[in-house]
């Protein structure tokens, strides 16, 4: 299947390379150009994309704001020059599925559409560190605002620390030594226990309720309770 993707950006240069870069991909079709953020509004509910690819900083509606606007309704994929902790951390809690700097290689950036198109997170390990250091600099814990619908079992809370810290599946099969499925399986159990949509979200829920904490790993494999 073709992943339809919607870019937006306010620079025409930018937009141009990434839809050369992305249209050279089999399977990556770029159906629309956006040029701030009220502009992808209205066309990814015209074109009905699968991941679009959102600029941070744009005039008028930015694209954190467009990232909370679209959230539940198409993937976003957050794509800046800006290498800083206050943007990580922003366009997760606005719902964002991934995070990747224009530095990124045309490869990285494909494999990126792919991995958020595909309902996983794009959560790569310096995105991590920086998540990390984020809440390290935020104090303790704060209550989560989502819809939790039950505790963890020791085995999901083992899981969702891995998943905090930006382990792929496949990293935590090993780790874990149990089947790759396995961890699918439990991975989508703890999604809609602690009532979130994807990875990324889940790595946020597990810092923000204390189950990892900032460069001391995980406080423990004790099921978190139900905020």
């Amino acid at each position: 299947m073709t992943i339809r993707v919607l870019i937006a950006d306010d620079q025409s240069m930018v937009r141009e390379a990434f839809v050369v870069l992305l249209n050279a991909q089999p399977d990556i079709e770029v159906v629309g150009e956006a040029v701030d953020g009220d502009d992808v509004l209205v066309k990814a509910a015209a074109l009905t994309p699968d991941v679009v690819l959102m600029d941070v900083r744009m005039p008028g509606t930015d694209g954190l704001e467009a990232t909370r606007r679209l959230a539940g309704r198409t993937k976003v994929l957050m794509l800046t020059t800006f290498d800083l902790d206050e943007y990580v951390y922003e366009a997760l809690r606005a719902g964002a599925s991934g995070f990747l700097l224009k530095k990124a290689t045309a490869r990285e950036l494909g494999d990126a559409v792919r991995i958020v198109a595909n309902g996983d997170a794009m959560l790569a390990p310096s995105v991590t560190r920086r998540l990390i250091s984020a809440f390290a600099r935020l104090g303790p814990p704060r209550p989560f605002t989502g819809e939790a619908q039950g505790p963890l079992t020791p085995r999901e809370s083992e899981i969702l620390t891995l998943i905090a810290h930006g382990l792929s599946n496949t990293e935590i099969a090993g780790s874990l030594v149990i089947a790759e499925q396995t961890v699918k399986s439990h991975v989508s159990n703890i999604l809609t226990k602690i009532g979130v949509r994807d990875r990324t979200q889940a790595a946020v829920y597990a810092f923000q309720t204390g189950l990892v904490t900032p460069y001391g790993g995980a406080r423990s494999h004790d099921p978190p309770a139900a905020p």
